[in-house]
């Protein structure tokens, strides 16, 4: 009588308990992200995370990724849909050598480039033996994700990729496709969820529906990675991509559709990092003199 009397007791308790460590942990979990935040390199007013890439791959657990590089920096200044999607990320990280070299000029070096195209493979390759990391692709052309996945799974020894699905061109319009890839992803095991449809694209779709689901617990947009893994993309040699080339190769393999983007859209990125430079040093000159003119009075 007593054990049945004490059961509900000991149930609300624990209850309790839990509600109080899970309050806890979201508590800390937000501090650590504010503490965070406010350490990022800031390049264009665009926040980046200064990560090596062991210690982001150790840390990571769950949040949305962001992999900012020069063409998202600049898309960044005048799109405000975009802008508002970046605001979602809890990870930004650094998906240029540009970006690294720019850094370094403003005084503030960024440890690692962990591009897209980097951090997928990596993610899979750290999680190798970890069977509770189940993903979901969600990108490319037809047949070439579930290509990715296979291929991966290969390499990996397990099922690393649970599901694949190539959406068709303009798929984020469609309210009722987007419905379907939704029900897609909840219906597999996936508790994370790769994107790889472009920039601004995949930001905006995973800022767009990441609430709608809980069950996943990574997001990442990374581009072409999916392309890449599947084959059906070349990457740049690894000493183009180590001198900040990357985007010549890429410009030279995609031509027609890359060159505005390039040679157009991503140029006044320099012209801007000097401005911000020249600010920098306004700024510091300006607090070495007032000290100095407030002790000769």
């Amino acid at each position: 009588m007593n054990q049945k009397k004490a059961s509900p007791l000991r149930e609300s308790f624990q209850k309790a308990v839990l509600t109080s460590k899970a309050r806890q942990l979201l508590v800390y979990e937000r501090n650590s992200l504010s503490d965070r935040i406010s350490k990022r390199i800031q390049i264009l007013d665009v926040g980046i995370d200064n990560f090596a890439v062991d210690e982001f791959l150790d840390n990571l657990s769950r949040g949305v990724v962001f992999t900012p590089n020069v063409d998202h920096l600049m898309r960044l200044q005048k799109d405000r849909e975009f802008a508002k999607a970046y605001d979602v990320a809890d990870f930004r990280v650094c998906d240029s050598q540009i970006l690294m070299y720019a850094s370094k000029f403003l005084g503030t070096p960024i440890r690692a480039k962990i591009s897209g195209a980097d951090l997928f493979p990596l993610f899979c390759e750290h999680h190798r033996d970890n069977p509770h990391i189940k993903i979901f692709l969600l990108g490319g052309a037809e047949g070439v994700p579930q290509l990715a996945q296979k291929r991966i799974n290969h390499r990996i020894g397990r099922d690393i990729i649970v599901a694949a699905h190539a959406p068709s061109y303009g798929f984020e319009k469609s309210e009722a496709e987007c419905e379907r890839i939704l029900q897609m992803i909840r219906q597999s095991s996936a508790n994370v969820l790769i994107v790889g449809v472009g920039a601004p694209k995949q930001e905006k779709w995973i800022a767009k529906y990441h609430e709608q689901l809980p069950e996943i617990d990574i997001f990442m947009g990374v581009g072409a990675a999916i392309d890449f893994e599947a084959g059906n993309k070349l990457r740049s040699p690894k000493w183009m991509s180590e001198l900040g080339l990357e985007w010549l190769h890429r410009l030279f393999s995609e031509p027609k559709r890359l060159w505005r983007r390039y040679l157009l859209q991503d140029l006044p990125f320099f012209w801007l990092l000097v401005k911000q430079k020249f600010s920098l040093l306004l700024r510091q000159l300006s607090s070495f003199i007032r000290p100095q003119s407030v002790s000769n009075d």
